[in-house]
């Protein structure tokens, strides 16, 4: 090979080397170019705070329906699905031990009424011989006036007339227990056929037999516990959802809300209904405390069947017209930063001001509170200075708050903020006061769609590099936050993730911290 063709190789052989070098370089991130962002703009619309959790359809009435005596079941009338109507016979215990426990009161009864007849008699026999008893001590009272008697004599007959006064009163009695006797032979007889009565099992209301617990020729016993024998639904076209509600989102559900469910069955179909019971007793497993929420469910074709699983959607709050940005923003930090580091605690409790921000563990939220306090309610010197004692006073419960448990954490910021609000209001002046009403149910509202608090979100800087936002946060729709206030306006855009490799280490920085209100 002559000398030029080998110079060329060499040099095409550089080139290569060099083409190399580079895009190595630049994949290293050393090419000097600024980091890419994955950016969303923030919108105006609709937007919908919702509870989702998931239930069990039933019926509205549902009527166990059991027996009162113990027995064979000789004979079932119904089945599932069976319509019934009140007092419909629907089963049969067999009767024949019963019956003759009828025939044997019958038989005590009749027997009772022939003792008391016996001593009905009895009775006329004493008051028979107590008549003559009377008359013959007359007679020898005035015998003796006229001496022809000794008062021996006429002491004998009175005793034989007391004797049979006494007599009668024992006859009387005796006729008394009998007329006794034969009432509660009336009354086991009563007893009897009430029970025989009973092996005859009757339909309590209108309805539809959704359950059957018996077969012909089993025996059920009615000792200590009715047993069950049917379950009657008494209106399948009027049904409910039974669902567990966790206690962080009991506090936003309300009788009355909107609600939407679907079932598996028809999983393209959606279902409304509405909230028409909170109720108050909490069930705990596995130290997860949930309350059952009550949801109404029209059922007017029958399609919804006792059993399903529902999965439910409780709408908590809705604005029909919202700043919101994508909760993504509200997650993410530039890598590298101081933030980045810190606890998603720590990350979302930054200072902002306004009521509904928690002024939470740190310092640093109770100061943004209390200047936004002021600003607002135009506090003058010394409302200030008490103020600043209440919050002074404060801070080590938000601090001692942040290392609780999640549950008792919430329940102590909770109380701390009611202390607060308490303290607050003593200070304030009726239009103060009014004013601050206000911006406590502005909380309450955002706190009933499951936000509110503060949080941080990074925008393009003028330089191409991250710029820090505050804003003050309202409702969440699990997806899209609505901003309350802050330098975010409808079109701006807002950072949600970043492009580069280096992304993929960056954690999530958690959710907007506590609130005061």
């Amino acid at each position: 090979m002559n000398t030029p063709s080998r110079l060329g190789l060499a040099a095409l052989a550089l080139i290569i080397l060099a083409g190399g070098g580079y895009a190595l370089w630049r994949a290293n991130g050393n090419g000097g170019d600024a980091p890419k962002f994955k950016l969303a703009k923030a919108e105006s619309g609709p937007l919908t705070a919702v509870v989702s959790a998931t239930g069990t359809l039933n019926p509205v009435v549902s009527v166990q329906v059991g027996s009162q005596v113990s027995g064979q079941i000789k004979e079932i009338l119904v089945d599932f699905n069976s319509p019934v109507k009140e007092n419909q016979l629907i089963a049969r215990i067999d009767p024949e031990t019963f019956q003759y426990r009828v025939r044997q009161a019958e038989a005590d009864l009749e027997a009772a009424r022939a003792a008391v007849g016996v001593q009905q008699a009895e009775v006329l026999r004493a008051k028979a011989n107590l008549a003559e008893f009377q008359r013959d001590y007359e007679r020898k009272k005035l015998l003796v006036e006229k001496n022809f008697l000794s008062s021996a004599e006429r002491d004998k007959a009175q005793s034989v007339y007391d004797a049979g006064h006494a007599g009668l009163q024992v006859a009387e009695s005796q006729a008394k227990n009998g007329e006794a006797q034969v009432r509660q032979r009336q009354a086991q007889l009563s007893q009897a056929r009430i029970d025989l009565e009973r092996t005859s099992i009757k339909a309590p209301v209108d309805g539809v037999v959704v359950k059957r617990s018996i077969e012909p020729g089993q025996t059920v016993a009615a000792s200590l516990q009715a047993p069950e024998l049917f379950v009657i639904a008494r209106n399948l076209t009027d049904m409910q959802v039974e669902t567990s509600i966790d206690e962080a989102d009991v506090g936003r559900i309300q009788t009355g809300q909107k609600a939407t469910f679907t079932v598996d069955a028809f999983a393209g179909r959606a279902f409304s209904g509405e909230v028409k019971q909170v109720r108050k007793a909490a069930t705990v497993v596995s130290n997860v405390v949930t309350y059952t929420v009550v949801v109404s469910a029209a059922n007017p074709d029958l399609t919804l069947l006792p059993g399903m699983t529902a999965n439910v959607r409780i709408i908590t709050a809705q604005k029909e017209k919202a700043l919101k940005v994508p909760n993504a923003a509200l997650r993410f930090r530039p890598p590298g930063s101081s933030e980045e580091k810190k606890p998603a605690a720590a990350v979302s409790s930054a200072p902002t001001p306004g009521p509904a921000g928690a002024g939470g563990p740190s310092g640093g939220g109770l100061s943004a509170i209390r200047d936004r306090l002021v600003a607002e309610l135009k506090l003058d010197t010394d409302q200030q200075a008490k103020v600043d004692t209440i919050f002074d006073a404060m801070r080590d419960k938000f601090r001692a708050a942040r290392d609780l448990p999640e549950a008792e954490r919430t329940k102590a910021l909770e109380r701390n903020r009611a202390e607060i609000r308490e303290k607050v209001s003593v200070l304030l002046t009726p239009e103060q006061k009014k004013r601050y009403d206000e911006m406590a149910a502005e909380a309450q509202a955002a706190r009933a769609g499951g936000g509110g608090g503060s949080g941080r979100i990074w925008i393009p800087g003028e330089d191409g590099a991250p710029k820090s936002v505050s804003v003050r946060l309202g409702l969440t729709d699990g997806s899209m936050t609505e901003i309350v206030s802050g330098e975010i306006k409808e079109g701006s855009e807002v950072i949600v993730g970043q492009q580069t490799a280096a992304s993929a280490g960056a954690k999530p920085a958690g959710t907007p911290g506590p609130r005061l209100f």
